[in-house]
């Protein structure tokens, strides 16, 4: 998915110079005109050049660009990894249409490896110790691509090792309501449970399952959530079609935090403090391991006990029975339990961040970063290699524009190529400044989708209203977009939706949670009333493949050039616009959301425990006050003739306001997390996450400390928003 739009600003220091220099040389001596440059301080974005991009864009070329990117497997750290380092390196530093400068960034980092001489083993055992079925260990080969040995055996990275066996259960999607319900209908002290991918991230379904005495967890996807219930190699799934074939398993990292594991808040240089390997927070406690559905079938279909609940049934053709535990006295695997022999290892290897530069023409120090990460776990078309043949085509385009003497940007332009995103967003968070982020940017062809910080919505919508949504060229983007998702705005009436960066799912987390940077994740996607995929089903297994993403994805990849066209087009009006194409009255419009959210759920229950949120309505509504106020300065001023540095002044309110809801303190129990809006919640409700999580506590525990906490989070929201207020408003 084309990934996010991090804009932020380092240097906190105002340029009083521009304003010296311009007083200076803006005098005339003599009847003499001013410097050409200050014609550039007060340029803004060229629409005739922003024509010229989008006509560059060459879907051609970014297909070339996939078909390289995919020759081999490129792990994160592999010889395969350090083929793309060196790609685009060669194609950033091209003189012809390079960027000003490339460069690699290296880091030191804590990674985990299956043992390639003793390859994980998923089994059925007797009591007699003969085994009855050994599930796959590499998925089935329909292509080459598959049959190459750098494909990586299907693991759970950051899993212990270990060789647990016992009887088997079957625990849903492995959420703590899943364990705790299974744990009413039995003991589950020494059994292996198996769970379907869903619900709950990937540790967390071992992490969860360690409290009731489980020692191994299956994961394996089923085809009721991945496949629309097909589940054929025959005829239904890949090779014939974009479903995921019964050998397929996803691959993932199983750690909770992101960032190197080892070094957390400290970038993971050679002589950095390391913490103890055994003192990582977050991950799984007890061995986990991936499958097929195919082998899921054969295991699921043979438990014993009383059924499952309707919500926990998939797509096999049999009941999904809890497990006695263990199978059912009619089957072959009577008595039979199930052992894993699991031999992952940690290890610190380097990792590598790649890169550029086009340094900006008037504020050099003020940066725009387009991301997106390089490694994969196989071929990675999709996932990441879409987003980075994608990224090459827009630097190809602007760095020849560059070079040509056509173009450079008021603002610099850093480019960031990531490493070991696979492992933990790993490569962004040791960088950690500011970025646009595009991990995959096209999963398929019906539709953009787009989430970021309200104040960015604005600039998509207009880019997006520009470009040709594939093969309907009567139609933008943006008007097909409005198709398939949208809401209505009180200020705009019927627009696009545009969700919400509240979790750590790509590169962006750094950036959002940690720096409150505004940023944007930008794809194109399918078309989800015609299927219940819960992602494209090739996802991090090896049939995301060049051939899958040319023949099923996208055929032609005109929707990779329409991502392109839509996340240059963006790239050039962040680093170009006069003032920053930033709205903060649709950023009043989402707290407003929040907080009308807020009060219909909590309100009733906190005023009878004498928790006002009065406060947190009259920070919503100054906030809402103080960016129409700052909108109507931006419309009623003539900013090309005023000072640069009230220019500078209003760019600095619009980029700094995600700073003011940085809270260190709000989430002690979550790495990462400052950004009181923004956070991930557990409670699953659209609203400040610190007070959903807060309030769901203590309506299940009662206790008063609990409601204290719920004050607390009502505080620390008021004080942010009146904050964030404050920085929008006039200068004292």
């Amino acid at each position: 998915m084309l990934k996010q739009v991090l804009i932020g600003a380092l240097c906190g220091s105002v340029v009083l110079t521009i304003g010296i220099l311009i007083g200076h040389f803006g005098i005339t001596k003599s009847g003499n005109s001013a410097p050409s440059w200050v014609k550039d301080v007060v340029k803004d974005v060229d629409e005739d050049l922003i024509q010229q991009f989008l006509s560059e864009v060459d879907n051609v070329k970014i297909q070339e660009n996939l078909r390289e990117l995919t020759k081999v497997p490129h792990m994160a750290t592999t010889a395969g990894d350090e083929h793309t380092v060196q790609l685009m390196l060669k194609r950033w530093q091209d003189p012809d249409s390079g960027l000003d400068q490339a460069w690699r960034e290296e880091y030191m980092v804590y990674l985990s490896f299956p043992d390639p001489n003793k390859p994980n083993k998923v089994s059925v055992v007797n009591p007699s110790g003969s085994v009855l079925h050994t599930a796959r260990e590499k998925e089935k080969p329909y292509t080459s691509d598959q049959e190459d040995p750098e494909v990586v055996q299907p693991y759970a990275a950051y899993s212990p090792a270990g060789e647990p066996k016992g009887k088997l259960v079957y625990a849903n999607q492995g959420k703590p309501s899943d364990y705790h319900h299974l744990n009413q209908t039995m003991d589950l002290r020494g059994t292996i449970a198996i769970t379907r991918y869903g619900g709950a991230g990937r540790g967390a379904k071992a992490i969860n399952a360690a409290p009731y005495g489980i020692i191994g967890v299956l994961v394996y996807t089923d085809p009721l959530d991945i496949n629309d219930g097909l589940m054929s190699d025959v005829n239904e799934t890949y090779p014939h079609s974009w479903y995921l074939p019964p050998s397929g398993v996803e691959r993932g990292s199983f750690g909770s935090q992101f960032g190197d594991k080892l070094t957390p808040y400290l970038a993971a240089k050679g002589d950095t403090y390391r913490i103890p390997e055994e003192s990582i927070p977050g991950l799984p406690p007890i061995p986990i391991q991936p499958i097929g559905f195919k082998d899921a079938y054969t295991l699921i279909c043979e438990l014993g006990g009383d059924a499952a609940p309707q919500d926990w049934q998939g797509g096999f053709n049999c009941t999904y029975n809890f497990g006695a535990p263990g199978f059912k006295p009619t089957s072959v695997f009577n008595d039979s339990d199930v052992k894993l022999d699991i031999f992952n290892h940690g290890k610190i290897v380097n990792s590598s961040n790649v890169m550029g530069v086009i340094r900006g023409s008037v504020e050099p120090d003020r940066y725009v970063i387009y991301g997106n990460h390089r490694d994969s776990w196989v071929h990675g078309a999709i996932d990441p290699s879409s987003g980075t043949s994608v990224m090459l085509e827009i630097t190809r385009v602007l760095g020849g524009m560059v070079k040509r003497g056509k173009w450079r940007p008021r603002r610099s332009i850093i480019f960031g190529s990531w490493g070991a995103e696979e492992f933990g967003l790993i490569g962004s968070t040791e960088y950690a400044e500011v970025i646009i982020n595009i991990p995959f940017p096209f999963a398929a062809n019906a539709t953009l989708r787009a989430s970021g910080m309200p104040s960015v919505q604005n600039v998509i919508f207009k880019a997006s209203k520009q470009v040709s949504a594939p093969g309907l060229d009567s139609t933008s983007v943006y008007e097909n977009w409005i198709r398939y998702f949208n809401r209505t705005s009180p200020t705009h009436g019927l627009i696009p939706s545009v969700g919400y960066l509240t979790g750590a799912g790509s590169d962006y987390a750094a950036f959002v949670h940690y720096l409150g940077i505004a940023s944007m994740d930008i794809s194109y996607t399918y078309d989800r009333s015609k299927t219940n995929a819960r992602i494209y089903p090739a996802y991090h297994t090896a049939y995301d493949t060049f051939h899958y993403a040319s023949k099923f994805i996208d055929p032609g990849f005109v929707g990779h050039q329409a991502v392109a066209r839509t996340a240059g087009n963006v790239l050039i009006r962040l680093a170009d616009s006069l003032v920053l194409p930033l709205n903060c009255s649709d950023y009043a419009e989402s707290l407003e959301e929040y907080l009308n959210t807020a009060v219909s759920l909590y309100q009733e229950q906190l005023q009878a425990k004498n928790i006002s949120m009065e406060p947190l309505k009259r920070a919503v509504s100054s906030f809402g006050k103080a960016a129409e106020h700052l909108d109507q300065v931006i419309h009623s001023s003539d900013l090309a003739n005023e000072t640069p540095l009230k220019v500078r002044k209003i760019n600095d309110q619009l980029m700094l306001v995600d700073r003011a809801f940085l809270n260190p303190l709000a989430f002690p129990d979550k790495y990462g997390y400052r950004h009181v809006i923004w956070a991930a919640s557990s409670a699953g409700k659209p609203t400040f996450p610190g007070l959903a999580d807060a309030f769901a506590k203590a309506e299940s525990s009662g206790l008063s400390g609990d409601w204290d906490k719920v004050h607390y989070h009502l505080s620390v929201l008021s004080q942010a928003i009146d904050a964030a207020a404050s920085i929008l408003a006039d200068v004292i």
